[in-house]
């Protein structure tokens, strides 16, 4: 029987919201026992001297996209994995907006077992929602259940047809599968760069309403409502969204909300200097917005927190802002970018990793993001107050187009480890 020990730790419990001084045990990939005060060394076991650090489950993030098949030379399962653990990752859970996209059993399978051979930490599949994400054509959403997919999704390709998406969501809440949308209207946000505003006009940008964020949440929830499935908007970055969420719960409707690491942290003044690695989608919201949503986090109306980690190579992205491709890699400065809500003062610790691990695993039925006896020991080690310089070529990702690139950040993983195997250890 492997026995391992962490002593004299921070232990951070979501689920308590409190932290608290104390140990943690695991034994065979499990937490066995988690001890509030001081406690005594085991006699057999090894045994880790956490120094007053802070030990959380590991981070459960929705929406990572892992370039396999089609652009491996942007991120692999391997870079992606190694990224994830030096992050604090634990599970990602994949989008299927490959090339082709991951709609069918045959190609789940392949990156499912691409996934066991070469990632350290956990990897759950999501699968497209329609063929192709095309928008025209169901996939087999029963076969893609058996063989693994834990969700369903067009990623950022919205279907238009509202025939077929409410005959979609029809058909998963037949058989109780999750579905996530990306909530903006698809014709207002044809080809923005910037939210709409005075900065964006001054900058000569193609805009984007945050009302086209509102619009399509209205008519999905409006969809859920007629057909009782269970549904997550991946991203709401506006505060004009949040109200039809609230009335969405107060109705009872089974849905949930997310929202980036980087509409948390970053708003359209960042995009100053025509900087391509802050173009993101849908783009960064004005600083009002930006509040809004972080309280939502706080208050628990937005649920999850997640990367939405999107490498994009250098030849995509230095090109004009308006030319260059949408996205930013996160899955190594998801957690230091998070420390800057929790040093601001604005979210406890608890709190983000109720939205960053807890709540991400119930929403997809599982039993990681707990601190109790009987969860897998999926956990981070991490000090919330080292400084450092963000320089992304250090990063693992294949690509390194991140907006923090030469930030000063707080915040590092110490170590990382999935089901109690050490997956990850800062040198």
């Amino acid at each position: 029987m492997s026995r391992l020990t962490f002593l004299n730790a921070r232990l951070v419990n979501p689920e308590t919201d409190e932290v608290v001084t104390g140990g943690v045990t695991v034994e065979n990939g499990r937490i066995t026992d988690v001890a509030k005060g001081s406690v005594s060394p085991p006699a057999e076991g090894r045994i880790i001297d956490c120094g007053l650090k802070y030990l959380a489950p590991g981070i459960v993030d929705i929406g990572v996209k892992v370039c396999e098949p089609g652009e491996r030379h942007k991120e692999s399962y391997r870079s992606a994995g190694l990224a994830a653990a030096a992050g604090g990752v634990t599970t990602m859970v994949t989008r299927p907006d490959t090339t082709p996209a991951i709609d069918s059993p045959e190609t789940l399978e392949f990156v499912t077992r691409r996934a066991n051979e070469a990632s350290p930490v956990n990897v759950l599949p999501m699968a497209a929602l329609t063929k192709g994400r095309e928008g025209r054509e169901m996939t087999e959403i029963g076969f893609l259940l058996d063989a693994g997919a834990v969700a369903f999704t067009d990623c950022d390709r919205v279907i238009a047809d509202t025939r077929v998406f409410s005959r979609a969501l029809t058909y998963a809440r037949s058989l109780d599968a999750l579905v996530i949308a990306h909530p903006q209207d698809p014709g207002l946000s044809r080809g923005a760069a910037a939210t709409s505003g005075k900065f964006a006009s001054l900058r000569g940008l193609p805009t984007v309403s945050p009302m086209a964020e509102r619009m399509a949440l209205d008519r999905d929830l409006s969809l859920v409502e007629m057909t009782g499935a269970r549904y997550h908007a991946d991203q709401l970055t506006c505060a004009r969204a949040l109200p039809a969420l609230e009335r969405a719960r107060a109705n009872g409707l089974d849905v949930t909300a997310g929202t980036s690491i980087h509409h948390l942290t970053l708003n359209a003044l960042d995009v100053a200097d025509y900087r391509t690695f802050f173009k993101i989608k849908p783009p960064l919201r004005d600083e009002q917005d930006r509040l809004a949503v972080v309280d939502a986090v706080r208050t628990g109306l937005i649920d999850i927190i997640s990367s939405m980690h999107t490498p994009q190579d250098e030849e995509s992205k230095r090109l004009p802002f308006e030319e260059a491709a949408s996205g930013a890699v996160a899955l190594e400065t998801l957690l230091p970018a998070a420390m800057r809500l929790y040093h601001a003062g604005l979210i406890e610790l608890p709190v983000l990793w109720r939205a960053m691990s807890l709540n991400p695993a119930k929403r997809l039925g599982l039993d990681a993001g707990r601190l109790t006896p009987g969860a897998p020991a999926d956990l981070v080690l991490f000090d919330p107050d080292a400084p450092f310089l963000m320089d992304r070529s250090t990063l693992r990702s294949k690509s390194r187009n991140t907006p923090f690139d030469g930030a000063r950040m707080q915040g590092r993983v110490l170590a990382t480890y999935v089901g109690g195997t050490c997956v990850f250890e800062k040198t």
